[in-house]
């Protein structure tokens, strides 16, 4: 496995396969850096285990190689971690800072009582309807293709597992946070419906994952560090 830990004197094997830890950046999406992966390392199969909205920052899970992009699934599967940033009083349609505001509500007499009991509210086994603003398939088509014409699909709700809502900062209208949760996960998702719960509307302000599973954002690598990495390997290599 490549990271930050390894990388200093590690030789990979890109042919036969690599795992390797990435700290993606904010406004880059998940298949950019699938891309400038494949194409530092010089191999076609290249995969993430899942992705990262492009206003999210945080770690990725990139396997590279026929054995490694077997894997992928081991590790889509893992429970995630991220902090971010709840802003109440405003909400978007993509339920992020991706759209622009359409609602705006007074949060006048919300208290920290009120905000961690929201938070309590969602511990747990939850059911959640997946955003308009999502690459889920409806008909061949990414919803957010259907979202951007106004278009409004029904979609069908998913069980998810809240594990821990931890409020780590309160700096109204935002709240800071730290959520642990299973797979499959929509955290903008989560923000909307603790607007709504809360009763003022909130959008997501900001987002970054830091764990999957026993894997940590501290050991990833930052995407240039990376290829600049792989092509000093395939020099040498040569």
């Amino acid at each position: 496995m490549i990271t930050k830990r390894t990388i200093i004197d590690y030789e990979p094997d890109f042919k036969n396969g690599e795992v390797i830890l990435i700290d993606k950046p904010y406004r880059l999406s998940s298949f950019s850096i699938v891309y400038k992966v494949r194409k530092a390392v010089g191999v076609q199969k290249v995969g993430h285990a899942g992705t990262l909205d492009p206003m999210t920052s945080g770690l990725m899970i990139i396997c590279a190689g026929r054995a490694a992009t077997r894997e992928i699934s081991k590790f889509s599967g893992l429970d995630k971690t991220y902090t971010g940033i709840i802003s109440l009083g405003k909400t978007t349609p993509s339920f992020d800072v991706e759209t622009e505001f359409n609602s705006e509500k007074s949060i006048d007499g919300i208290s920290n009582y009120m905000i961690e009991k929201t938070a309590e509210s969602f511990m747990g086994v939850n059911l959640q309807v997946p955003p308009m603003y999502s690459a889920i398939k409806k008909k061949g088509k990414a919803l957010y293709h259907f979202a951007r014409k106004g278009v409004e699909v029904e979609r069908n709700p998913r069980k998810i597992l809240i594990k821990k809502f931890e409020i780590t900062k309160i700096d109204l209208p935002d709240i800071h946070f730290e959520i642990s949760c299973s797979s499959g996960t929509y955290i903008r998702v989560i923000a909307n419906d603790f607007g709504e719960r809360i009763g003022t509307g909130a959008y997501l302000k900001d987002l970054r994952r830091t764990e999957i599973g026993d894997f940590n954002v501290e050991d990833a690598i930052d995407i240039k560090e990376f290829v600049e990495y792989a092509n000093n390997f395939e020099l040498v290599a040569v």
